[in-house]
């Protein structure tokens, strides 16, 4: 018998443990997560400052921080179910003293009052055969678990680097169209002073005089909005990489780099999105949860056995005749619950059903968010060419005013008024630039964090 206990101990022991390993260490292997910011696809923008926010950003952001933290959180959830994979190995030991005070009857036979110590000091082990496969998918039901929480990671890292990279721009655009509204201000005040002239020398209404200074108030409004929208801009940025003060350095509006990004993709690019391998992974999960709940209708059989020493004085504690040993099966088996069981089977079977409608929804609604995405591109580009082409028009105005200004066939006004719509067309081609660049950020996003620079051009 004790050597039957001692080699099921170690057979118990030793189950399932060479997969164990396996399954903790890949669990315990982590990814590096830097790759999740795809720094090679910023680096197609050409701005080495953008690049060193995005790794200050890795380091310092509390929702990735928090992120991480959750998917840690799941792997020991994972390792906390397959622990019932394994077999329990405890010690149970007591020591009592049992006092009995008034004699006990047992038929004609008589024990006086009496009081003796107990000393039990036995080993406990239990296994419960997997016959059925059920703990086994529950880890693997614990680990889709664990491999959606790693989607919503990457998730939070593309959804973060996208919206940083989509303010830093935006405040480019912001510091540009701060330099061009002050310049706006500038020949604003001197059209004023120009039209105040005229009018008192009679050659223009009062009327006139009133418009244009009317314009400059509205100039000094569009000032005051970029500066409120500077600030909020600074204020997030800062916000993204945990700091309180401080400058957020950025590149000049003159040296951003524009790369055209492809206009058609394959409808197969969002099976790369983190949301579409959830889905998936989810409905994957939802169907061992099925099989899990139509296991638990089954029979579970339990090994069992103790091994020790049981002794009623302590001098005879590790003598031979005070050994303890026991082994067995407990076979379980709930002949009625309620209908509990099955309430649980048809509970997993609609959550499956939900999960297999989710997963055609995230279909639809990933290709329309990408198609939506590709128009947004497609019209950003547009808007970017038509704008610089009448900068460039306007421009051509601009130098021939000047021109003529210097052969006597036009004035000073003339010329400041054609600084001003060259002007005005300069911050249309500024917004549009910038709008362009977030444009190819949202198509990023939406595709699920790809590099859109490497993509082919598809129908979608």
């Amino acid at each position: 018998m004790k050597k039957f206990l001692i080699a099921l101990i170690a057979l118990i022991l030793t189950t399932n443990f060479a997969y164990s390993k396996d399954d903790i260490k890949s669990l315990e292997h982590e990814q590096n997560k830097i790759s999740y910011l795809n720094i090679d696809y910023w680096e197609n923008y050409g701005d080495d400052l953008l690049i060193e926010h995005l790794k200050n950003l890795f380091e310092q952001n509390y929702d990735l921080k928090i992120a991480q933290i959750k998917l840690k959180e799941n792997e020991k959830l994972v390792s906390l179910q397959f622990a019932n994979e394994l077999p329990q190995l405890s010690f149970d030991g007591y020591i009592t003293r049992d006092f009995r005070s008034s004699v006990q009857k047992f038929g004609s036979m008589s024990i006086p009052s009496y009081a003796q110590n107990n000393f039990q000091l036995p080993l406990s082990a239990s296994y419960e055969i997997d016959i059925w496969g059920k703990n086994r998918l529950k880890t693997k039901s614990a680990k889709q678990l664990y491999e959606i929480e790693k989607q919503n990671e990457r998730t939070r890292y593309i959804s973060l680097t996208s919206d940083f990279t989509s303010d830093y721009f935006n405040l480019i655009k912001t510091d540009e169209l701060l330099k061009i509204q002050d310049e706006l201000i500038e020949i604003q005040k001197e059209i004023v002073e120009k039209i105040e002239f005229k009018n008192q020398t009679g050659l223009c209404s009062i009327n006139e005089v009133l418009a244009e200074k009317k314009l400059l108030t509205t100039f000094y409004e569009e000032k005051n909005n970029l500066e409120d929208k500077k600030e909020a801009l600074e204020n997030a940025l800062k916000s993204y990489l945990a700091l309180r003060e401080g400058h957020i350095e950025r590149k000049n509006f003159n040296d951003i780099e524009i790369n055209f990004v492809p206009e058609k993709l394959n409808t197969d690019i969002i099976e790369k999105r983190p949301d579409f391998i959830a889905s998936e992974l989810n409905l994957k999960k939802s169907g061992y949860d099925v099989r899990i709940a139509r296991k638990e209708l089954l029979p579970n059989f339990i090994i069992f056995g103790q091994i020790g020493l049981n002794s009623y004085h302590f001098s005879d504690l590790f003598k031979s005749s005070t050994q303890l040993a026991n082994a067995g099966i407990i076979p379980t088996f709930d002949i009625f619950s309620g209908g509990r069981k099955m309430a649980f089977l048809k509970l997993k079977k609609y959550q499956y059903d939900e999960a297999l409608n989710q997963y055609q929804k995230t279909i639809v609604e990933d290709i329309k968010e990408v198609n939506n995405a590709v128009c947004e591109v497609k019209t950003a580009k547009k808007n970017y060419l038509e704008a610089n082409e009448r900068y460039d028009i306007q421009n051509r105005i601009f130098s021939l005013v000047k021109d003529k200004k210097e052969i006597g066939a036009s004035s000073g006004l003339d010329v400041l008024y054609a600084k001003q719509g060259s002007l005005f067309s300069r911050k249309e081609s500024v917004s549009n630039t910038v709008n362009y660049l977030i444009s190819t950020i949202t198509l990023y996003k939406s595709t699920g964090g790809q590099n859109l620079f490497e993509l082919k051009e598809e129908n979608l």
